[in-house]
């Protein structure tokens, strides 16, 4: 039978204090954020942070607990407080229609936009004035999925560390690096600085996705400009990149969306960079 929750009322000090993590001018100052359900608390147990475990708190039901044991279980040996807590204090600490019992407090977890040059990316996401949580999160996760090697969100973008954001990432912001705050134009200068080609990402582009390949011209290292879900790029950004670059569109539809271009678009450079003569090609010895 499951042990009596810890915290039962969603006035307690602790739940309060949890649930402002909820605002964006409270994470910013603890550089704290609050990640929800096993998945999301899974891979941010196993996530370190500059050596410190990023997870820090868990709040759990009895049922939960029983349920995700070994994340309960990673969780305190990882250091983090495990506290129990009913299902009405669990509600009150999650942005989800239907909670799935799970709620974790991590540290911040970006990285300067200096080290995620350092480390000489060869494919990297650029969020430039993207504002939707959901669009954010679902676009590191499509980086994480083709093997990105950093995601850089502008200053004018959405915080990374929103609910929203997170839960849209399915635990990929635990993956890879990424960088927050970083004006577009020094994410530009830096990359092309790195040996980075870099490409913006546009429906008027004047380049073709499929030339770029036939052409072989995408196995480099590359990094995507993804610009806002509503009005793309402005003209002064698209200004900044080595070519504009628009994904076909072979049958009717009007346009695609941002995640699904950014996914086209990094799957492109992925299948290129790994081809016979990428910079990811790895020749047989």
């Amino acid at each position: 039978m499951a042990a009596a929750p810890e915290l039962t009322s969603p006035r307690s000090p602790r739940v309060i204090a949890a649930r402002r993590l909820a605002r964006r001018n409270t994470r910013g100052k603890e550089r704290r954020f609050l990640a929800e359900g096993p998945q999301a608390v899974r891979e941010a147990v196993g996530h370190r942070s500059d050596g410190e475990p990023t997870l820090t708190e868990l709040f759990t039901t009895p049922e939960a607990a029983e349920r995700h044991a070994d994340i309960v279980a990673a969780a305190r040996a990882a250091g983090a407080r495990v506290r129990t807590a009913t299902d009405e204090v669990i509600a009150e600490l999650s942005q989800t229609v239907t909670p799935q019992g799970l709620v974790g407090i991590c540290r911040f977890l970006d990285l300067p936009f200096d080290r995620v040059l350092a480390a000489r990316p060869k494919l990297v996401a650029v969020l430039a004035n993207v504002r939707d949580p959901g669009n954010a999160g679902t676009v590191l996760r499509c980086a994480d999925a083709a093997g990105a090697d950093a995601v850089v969100l502008t200053d004018a973008s959405v915080d990374l560390y929103n609910p929203k954001s997170v839960r849209a990432s399915v635990g990929s912001l635990f993956h890879l690096p990424v960088a927050v705050g970083v004006p577009v134009e020094r994410a530009v200068a830096g990359l092309r600085e790195a040996g980075v080609r870099v490409l913006a990402a546009d429906g008027a582009g004047e380049h073709d996705l499929d030339t770029e390949l036939d052409e072989g011209r995408m196995g480099g290292p590359t990094a995507w400009v993804f610009g806002n879900e509503a009005w793309g790029l402005p003209e002064e950004t698209r200004a900044l990149a080595d070519e504009v670059v628009r994904v076909p569109i072979h049958g009717r539809a009007e346009s695609l969306n941002l995640a699904t271009a950014a996914a086209v678009c990094l799957y492109a450079s992925a299948r290129a960079q790994r081809a016979p003569g990428g910079c990811r090609c790895v020749t047989p010895s």
